[in-house]
This record gives C-alpha cells, sequence and structure tokens, in this order.
C-alpha cells in the first residue's frame, strides 16, 4: 500500500496530509509543501493541479526540505502514486520530432547523454517497456520528467519545452 504525507513545515513540522492515492488537486489540503515523507509506494509528485509543472520523483524516504527532492519551491498541487515494477527496460530515443533523425535504443541508465551520443537533444521517444526518468542535466540533476510506456512524439508531450536532457534512468522497484 502506497503512502505519501506532505507537511507545511520544514522537517515535518505543522500541518500534514496523508495520501494514499492519485490526487488532482492537493490545495484544499495545505498550502505549501516543505517536507514530505513516503512510507510506500513510488510517487510523482507535480508544482501545478492536474499533473502538469515541474516533477519530482520520491521513492520510500524522507525529505526533510523542498530541496532534498530536487524542488525548485515549496509548491506542490498533485501527486500521483506508480506501479512497482520489474520487468525489461526498453526505448527508443530521437533527436528530432515525430521519430525521425538519429535513433538510438536502450535498456539501460545513462548519467551524462552527451558524453555516451555526443548530442544532447531528444525531441521524441518510444517508451516500450518499463518506467523512466528524464532529467534536465548530467548525474540526474535538474528538472526531473516522468515516462511511462509509451509513443512521445514531442518534447512537450512528456512536459518539456527545451529538448535538452542531460541523463536518464530506469525508474526501478527498488528507488
Amino acid at each position: 500500500m502506497g503512502k505519501i504525507i506532505f507537511y507545511e513545515g520544514r522537517n515535518f513540522q505543522g500541518r500534514s496530509y496523508e495520501c494514499n492515492g492519485d490526487c488532482m488537486d492537493t490545495f484544499r489540503h495545505f498550502s505549501c509543501c516543505n517536507s514530505i515523507r513516503v512510507t510506500g509506494g513510488h510517487w510523482v509528485a507535480y508544482e501545478k493541479p492536474n499533473y502538469l509543472g515541474y516533477q519530482y520523483i520520491l521513492g520510500r524516504g524522507e525529505y526533510p526540505d523542498f530541496r532534498t527532492w530536487m524542488g525548485f519551491n515549496n509548491c506542490i498541487r498533485s501527486c500521483q502514486m506508480f506501479p512497482p515494477y520489474r520487468g525489461s527496460y526498453r526505448m527508443r530515443i530521437y533527436n528530432r520530432p515525430d521519430f525521425s533523425g538519429h535513433m538510438m535504443e536502450l535498456m539501460d541508465d545513462c548519467p551524462n547523454v552527451y558524453d555516451r551520443f555526443r548530442h544532447r537533444d531528444i525531441y521524441s521517444c518510444n517508451v516500450m517497456e518499463g518506467y523512466w526518468t528524464f532529467y534536465e542535466h548530467p548525474n540526474y540533476r535538474g528538472r526531473q520528467y516522468f515516462l511511462r510506456p509509451g509513443e512521445y512524439r514531442t518534447c512537450g508531450e512528456w512536459g518539456c519545452f527545451n529538448p535538452m536532457v542531460g541523463s536518464f534512468r530506469r525508474m526501478r522497484s527498488h528507488l
């Protein structure tokens, strides 16, 4: 059973809200979020309602300050739980929209896209197996983009409007 607890104050202080499933709008439960405790499941927290805005991937653990989940601010307005996954991982990335240009098929993590492929622009992608996270900067830093299995014809379809991806990794059940 998944559970995430949001706290208005840092270090798990102040008003809190426990969530056991997807929530499209958290505003009625708390006004800001400065710390989070995940006691079960794997979660994506979003800066805006309806699963929009900056995304933060959260596994089991304690996050005493918004910077510990790589937050840009203390605003969490929606969240989704995603199921544990223990299968294979496979995706294709393309350096042009609509699955065109240079294509690479991948099954493992990549801490530095430029070092491995000599380009950082990923305009489209086909996630065939598993869950993945793209990061804005190398070494899994910066803005995060959660990708479920499916086709993403443009980077805007995974929530990004700048095609530069610095790193990516598989979302494994042991986050």
